[in-house]
């Protein structure tokens, strides 16, 4: 196993329960360390929607992803949890969590339990590609060593957070032995957005909080928040709509993200209650009492909406009920949650297997799909550490059935 995320941990530790001898390598100085940061705000686990809603939030790539799911859902990560002493509890939003809210001793517990069943663990050993006589080559504290394995499962991570691990370093070297691979790209992220000076200035890291958001040209939207940075705008909301997002800015160099600022407010309230006599209050003043608009949101209001328009009641009602903001790039994918791209699954069989290295499994984040966060990363991650952590087993196994018995086979 090369890779100890929570995709290699759980190819490790399905291949170890099924009898393998089982090494796991990963580059850093300890396991899980992308796991463990995500789970200092309280760790998201899963979520407890019903089947059909939750393998929807994979999108395109659902066809793939949800037979991960079948074998290992949200209810199986949940049991999973509660067997190495875990309870876990549903959230309001349906965001499903250990009852202590921490990562820390759910790692630790695992990390005890695949001790206990024989894996072996390596660390700052950092996967190089393949030598010549097709060993895996690590760069260690010690120089460079050679591995021979029976099977191999990669789970590499995806393109962010390099300093916690995921560096997509491996894209070059498996590119070298023929696997397509899909660019890597920023998903679950911020953009950017050109502000003013003064907006950064003064309302940099303001949360937006209850507001509608759409790409243009949607029908419907979504409730959430956001935060408006000095770059531009990140947040739940924003992560919820970013592969559309990035994907439109692909394909037409800008995306319009339109904001409700007064969601619970019809149009025509808003009309009515803008065109009220304001006497002597200033515009911002009218704006505050009327429609509650002040702080951030009558600053970006400001900040996207003509002068002249303030002084037509439609004009800036329609402005409040769908603000245009032009996002005009993702953040760079080491600053986003997760990534998409990577191993493309064309090259892939049902068990993760690369059809052109028999005996290379590959796992996580490094395979060709994305997911928005609320526990669906991490349970699709988990599920293909399984599905590609018995492919590893199954190969092993076939291969050791098929050699005279007085050969045998390293396993």
């Amino acid at each position: 196993m090369v890779g100890g995320g929570p995709a290699g941990l759980m190819a490790a530790e399905v291949a170890s329960a099924a009898g393998l001898r089982v090494d796991l390598y990963d580059a850093m100085p300890s396991c899980g360390r992308k796991f463990l940061l995500a789970g200092k705000g309280g760790l998201n686990l899963t979520h407890a929607e019903p089947f059909d809603a939750f393998a929807s939030r994979y999108g395109a790539r659902r066809p793939q992803v949800e037979p991960w799911l079948r074998t290992f859902g949200a209810d199986a990560l949940r049991d999973w949890a509660h067997s190495l002493g875990t309870e876990t509890f549903v959230g309001s939003s349906g965001r499903v969590f250990p009852s202590d809210m921490k990562a820390a001793p759910l790692m630790r517990a695992w990390l005890r339990r695949l001790r206990a069943q024989g894996v072996r663990f390596h660390m700052r050993h950092r996967c190089l590609g393949w030598s010549g006589e097709g060993s895996l080559r690590f760069a260690t504290t010690a120089g460079e060593r050679a591995v021979a394995a029976d099977a191999v499962v990669l789970a590499l991570g995806g393109g962010s957070w390099a300093k916690l691990g995921s560096d997509g370093a491996w894209v070059p070297w498996l590119a070298a032995r023929g696997v397509a691979v899909a660019p890597l790209t920023p998903s679950n992220c911020g953009f950017d957005i050109g502000w003013s000076e003064h907006l950064r200035a003064h309302h940099a890291g303001a949360a937006v909080k209850s507001v509608r958001l759409r790409l243009q040209g949607d029908a419907s939207g979504r409730i959430g928040e956001f935060v408006v940075t000095r770059h531009g705008v990140e947040g739940s909301a924003i992560y919820a709509l970013s592969a559309r997002l990035r994907d439109e800015i692909a394909l037409s160099g800008v995306a319009i993200l339109e904001v409700d600022l007064a969601p619970d407010k019809s149009l025509q309230r808003l009309i009515d209650e803008i065109d009220h006599p304001r006497g002597s209050r200033s515009m911002g003043s009218h704006l505050a009492s009327r429609t509650g608009l002040k702080g951030v949101r009558a600053a970006l209001l400001r900040e996207v909406v003509p002068a002249q328009d303030y002084a037509d009641p439609r004009r800036l009602a329609a402005a409040i009920k769908a603000l245009p903001l032009r996002l005009i790039a993702p953040r760079p994918i080491d600053e986003a949650i997760s990534s998409a791209g990577g191993v493309r699954f064309d090259g892939l069989d049902e068990a993760l297997m690369i059809r052109d290295l028999p005996g290379v499994f590959c796992a996580g984040e490094m395979l060709d799909w994305e997911a928005p966060t609320g526990g669906y990363l991490l349970t699709a991650c988990m599920a293909s550490g399984r599905i590609a952590g018995d492919g590893a087993a199954k190969w092993i196994s076939r291969r050791a059935a098929a050699v005279p018995a007085e050969q045998g086979i390293d396993a």
